[in-house]
């Protein structure tokens, strides 16, 4: 798949938590940095994710916000 995203970091999923509507995917990118995205559970069960699994963070910059 390509994607005009250019935020774009491969990884291996550390974890899948499903919730009431969402579910959420660490994926670790490097031993000390992991990224963390909750999609819809709809989403996970389609995307098949299992722990151990190669995934790439897409991050689009117009969502991402940053607090100190």
């Amino acid at each position: 798949m390509k994607l005009s995203a250019r935020n774009q970091i491969a990884g291996t999923i550390k974890t899948v938590k499903p919730g009431a509507t969402t579910t959420h995917v660490t994926i670790e990118v490097s031993p000390t940095v992991t990224i963390t995205a909750s999609i819809t559970n709809e989403a996970a069960e389609e995307l098949q994710l299992k722990v151990g699994q190669t995934a790439t963070a897409v991050i689009k910059a117009s969502d991402v916000m940053v607090g100190v």
